[in-house]
C-alpha cells in the first residue's frame, strides 16, 4: 500500500463517527465526572475515555477540559452540546416512528420491569388492571435495573415498573420521562427470629457487635436505594459483608439464619406474617420507597397512551 493510500483510507476512517460517542459526550456533559459518566454508560473508564477522545478527533478540537474538577466542556464542548442533543433526540424520535409503524408493534404493550416485582407484583398488578379493559398483546422482560433502564433510554419498552426513591442514582431524566405511583413500599432490614421472636441480628441491639450483612450486587436496584438512604459501612452496629448477589438468593440466605438483608416488605409480606423472619430493627432502619411506572414524555402510540391514560385515572 502506498503513501497516498495510508492517507486516503485514514480520511475515511476520520469521517466517520458512531452515534455512541455523542451519547457518551452528552452524559459526560451532567455528570460533569468521567468514572460516573462511564458507570451510567455501563463500560470502563478507560474505554469511555476513548471514545470522548475518538470524538473529540471527529470534531477536530478538544471538547472537554479534563484539568477542571469537575469536568467541564470547552467553550467548543458547548458550541457542539445543543446540536449532539439535537441529533440523539431526532435518531430516538426517528426510531420510535419506525417501530411504531410496524402493525404488530404498535398492538404490543412492552413492559420492563425489575427481577424482584417480575414474580411477585407484575402478575398480579396488571391482572386487575386487564380486569377493566382489554390489554391485548403484551411483551415483558424482567431483567437488572441497569439493564431495564437502558430499554427504556433505547425505547425498547413503552414502561418500567420498579421500585423507586427520590435521591437514588438514576438515568432516566426528569425532562424526558415522567411516572406515576402504584404502590408504596419499604425496604426493611429483615432476620430469623429466636424462640422468643425477637431478631437474632437486631439493629437496634449492641452498637459494638457486628452482624453478618447479605448485601446486593452492584446492578441491583434495590442495593442503590439501601445506599442512597445510609452507608453501610458506617452504621453501627457494623455490617460486615458476608454475601452479595441479588434479592432471590440474599432471601433465601436471610431464612437459614445467616444474616441481615434489607428487602421490600411487600415481597416478604407471608415471610413476616408466618413468622419465618421478622424485622431486624425499628423505623430508622427501614426505607420507604414506592413502586412506581415510568414512560417516555414522548407519544407512545395510541394503545400505549391509552393504558398509560387509565393506569392514570386510578
Amino acid at each position: 500500500m502506498t503513501n497516498a493510500d495510508c492517507r486516503y483510507n485514514y480520511a475515511k476512517q476520520a469521517d466517520l463517527m458512531d452515534v455512541t460517542w455523542l451519547s457518551d459526550f452528552t452524559v459526560l456533559a451532567k455528570t460533569g465526572n468521567f468514572s460516573r459518566a462511564a458507570e451510567a454508560r455501563n463500560v470502563t473508564q478507560p474505554a469511555f475515555s476513548r471514545r470522548i477522545r475518538l470524538l473529540e478527533d471527529w470534531v477536530g478540537t478538544p471538547l472537554v477540559d479534563r484539568r477542571s474538577h469537575p469536568v467541564a466542556l470547552t467553550p467548543a464542548g458547548l458550541a457542539f452540546q445543543p446540536y449532539a442533543e439535537d441529533i440523539l433526540s431526532r435518531i430516538e424520535k426517528g426510531r420510535q416512528a419506525a417501530q411504531d409503524s410496524g402493525a404488530e408493534e404498535s398492538q404490543t404493550l412492552r413492559f420492563a420491569t425489575t427481577q424482584v416485582l417480575s414474580l411477585s407484583y407484575f402478575p398480579i398488578w396488571l391482572r386487575s388492571t386487564a380486569g377493566r379493559v382489554w390489554l391485548g398483546a403484551v411483551n415483558l422482560v424482567s431483567n437488572s435495573l441497569v439493564a431495564c433502564e437502558h430499554m427504556m433510554l433505547n425505547s425498547q419498552a413503552h414502561f418500567l415498573l420498579c421500585h423507586y426513591r427520590q435521591g437514588m442514582p438514576w438515568q432516566l431524566d426528569e425532562d424526558q420521562f415522567t411516572s406515576i405511583l402504584v404502590r408504596s413500599d419499604r425496604l426493611i432490614p429483615v432476620s430469623i427470629p429466636d424462640e422468643n421472636g425477637r431478631p437474632v441480628y437486631d439493629m437496634d441491639g449492641d452498637p459494638e457487635q457486628v452482624i453478618p450483612f447479605l448485601a446486593y450486587d452492584g446492578p441491583a436496584g434495590l442495593g442503590r436505594i439501601m445506599r442512597s438512604a445510609f452507608d453501610p459501612e458506617s452504621v453501627r452496629p457494623q455490617l460486615k459483608p458476608i454475601a452479595e448477589s441479588h434479592l432471590a438468593l440474599l432471601l433465601g440466605l436471610a431464612l437459614e439464619g445467616r444474616g441481615v438483608a434489607w428487602v421490600p416488605e411487600n415481597v416478604v409480606r407471608s415471610e413476616l406474617d408466618q413468622n419465618h423472619i421478622c424485622e431486624a430493627g425499628g423505623t430508622r432502619w427501614s426505607i420507604p420507597m414506592e413502586i412506581r411506572l415510568f414512560r417516555s414524555r414522548n407519544d407512545l402510540g395510541p394503545r400505549a397512551e391509552a393504558f398509560w391514560d387509565l393506569v392514570s385515572s386510578e
